[in-house]
């Protein structure tokens, strides 16, 4: 009996579920309604190439393999072209891992401007041990000298957080980097620079708290 052969619509199907999005979401994301994306899945209708371009962006699959299920599902790996390499001398021995470097925190004054789900670049550093690690460029100098304006922080959401550690801290929807202590109910938000004051928040209105495990100096 000869197999049948899959069509765009079961491709569609698998590459919105290895991406974990329901239809709705997908639908959303390539900017049609949800019955759109349904249609084309039942095989009722067929995406055209605007479409095809979208979904293979919104699901991370290479479009020749959506189209006419030819070569392979994803693109194959590489290191991005903006990754900041390490000199060769350190990488003996050492496990690297790619870390995304998702715009910024303020080391001073609380802010929205950490955005994780944008990526700048890329940072090569020593393997953290956390898939979900990520790199911020710090400003302001609240935390200076120690970690000043310009440099790279490393941050762990994996990592069990301590009294004394510095942190990146997201207090009713703004952001800070701080050296934290950790007291009941509360939590003491406590800069190196000694020309800021420091602050006490509640616990339940922090919405993160994730450690700082590396630092990676702006010289």
């Amino acid at each position: 009996m000869t197999p049948v052969r899959a069509s765009i619509g079961d491709r569609v199907k698998e590459a919105r579920i290895n991406k974990e999005l329901d239809q709705a979401s997908l639908a959303e994301k390539i900017g049609v309604v949800t019955r759109t994306l349904q249609r084309w899945e039942k095989g009722d209708q067929v995406p055209d190439g605007v479409c095809i371009l979208k979904i293979a962006k919104a699901t991370n699959v290479q479009p020749t393999w959506l189209l006419s299920g030819e070569g392979e599902m994803y693109p194959p790996l590489s290191r991005p072209q903006n990754v900041y390499p390490l000199n060769s001398a350190l990488r003996r021995n050492v496990n690297l891992v790619d870390l995304p470097l998702v715009s910024a925190v303020p080391a001073g004054k609380v802010s929205t401007m950490f955005h994780p789900d944008y990526v700048d670049t890329y940072v090569t550093v020593d393997d953290v041990k956390d898939p979900q690690a990520f790199a911020l460029k710090v400003r302001g100098n609240s935390m200076s000298p120690r970690i000043e304006d310009g440099d790279i922080v490393i941050v762990s959401p994996h990592h069990e957080v301590r009294n004394g550690d510095i942190c990146v801290i997201r207090v009713n929807g703004e952001d800070t980097l701080k050296k934290v202590k950790l007291e009941g109910g509360y939590v003491h938000l406590v800069p190196l620079n000694p020309d800021f004051e420091p602050v006490t928040v509640k616990r339940k209105d922090v919405d993160f708290l994730w450690k700082v495990v590396k630092l990676i100096k702006e010289l």
